[in-house]
């Protein structure tokens, strides 16, 4: 079934060879006005989860972000600063506070770029896997969507058209679970648009998460690679670890990854924090939005945290 949906559905190529924007690329000005027509309250709704110590990564797979600081009002009374050392000396009366964050670019809130995944040697578009070194990707690095995610974003909210908290790990959200969720919210999913989907499970386990991250969740079934394919989702993001469901249904790791990421080259951003913007949407009955939430631009990451917006 994988090789079937990459052979009907694959994107490689659509956009030229050298490509390294994917399913970006139908995002235009045309969408862009129209999005931005969407803002008609001034309401700003963050869609990131805190980069802390206290975030949903177990060290399997990478630690979560840790700031410190290499300068603080403590030294500062102290009288231990010096602005400038060995030239102008202590500034009397001015002090400052500085850091370092080590924070590992999918940590938290963020998007996949494009070279984040290969499958049979090969990423995004037929870019092979060897461009990616320890110096970076020389293909597909985030920096090239520095002038993208910004666009229409709707919200499907699964859970809650389920009468759910959360849905249970291990279900497989289907095509027509997406289409009844939007027919009940009344909201259409349309072409570059980037599709939003609650499951609830981040607000079930925040706080405590055990093993939220690599662990089984719900998720998008891999048979709605056609659904995706066929409404043109420029990107995807869900409150989840990794946006399909976990066990995988088929005998293939990440398969969604793998159709609909590395071949059709849609986005995934994944532990989005949709507690607020889900509320708010029920409340208001207004299930689309302008979402603001480009990358980075760090050159030659296979990833990006974000600080998601979605504006009404």
């Amino acid at each position: 079934m994988v090789y079937d949906y990459i052979d009907k559905y694959s994107n490689w190529g659509r956009w030229g060879d050298d490509d390294q924007l994917g399913a970006l690329n139908l995002v235009g000005p045309q969408e862009i006005v129209v999005a931005a027509g969407l803002v008609r309250q001034g309401k700003v709704i963050s869609l990131t989860l805190p980069y802390d110590l206290k975030g949903p990564q177990t060290g399997a797979f990478r630690p979560n972000p840790h700031n410190m600081m290499t300068a603080t009002g403590t030294d500062y009374l102290a009288g231990a600063q010096d602005p400038l050392p060995g030239r102008w000396g202590a500034a009397k009366g001015f002090g400052y506070a500085d850091d370092i964050v080590i924070l590992p670019n999918q940590a938290g809130t963020q998007w996949d770029g494009l070279a984040h995944i290969f499958w049979q040697g090969k990423m995004w578009n037929g870019h092979d896997a060897g461009h990616v070194t320890a110096n970076g990707a020389a293909r597909c690095g985030v920096e090239h969507w520095r002038e993208r995610f910004v666009m229409r974003g709707v919200l499907l909210d699964v859970a809650r058209h389920k009468g759910l908290d959360a849905l249970e790990p291990g279900y497989a959200i289907t095509s027509d679970d997406l289409d009844e969720t939007a027919a009940r919210q009344r909201v259409e999913v349309r072409r570059g648009d980037a599709l939003i989907i609650r499951t609830g499970q981040l607000e079930e386990r925040r706080g405590r998460w055990g093993d939220y991250s690599g662990g089984p969740a719900p998720g998008l079934s891999l048979h709605t690679a056609p659904w995706l394919a066929e409404h043109e989702v420029a990107a995807l993001a869900t409150d989840t670890w990794g946006c399909e469901v976990r066990p995988n249904e088929v005998d293939v790791f990440q398969p969604l990854h793998i159709v609909a990421f590395v071949h059709m080259g849609i986005p995934f951003g994944e532990i989005f924090d949709l507690e607020r913007l889900g509320q708010d949407c029920a409340e208001d009955g207004v299930y689309e939005f302008f979402l603001n939430a480009p990358i980075l631009p760090i050159t030659g990451a296979a990833g990006s945290p974000v600080n998601a917006l979605a504006v009404k």
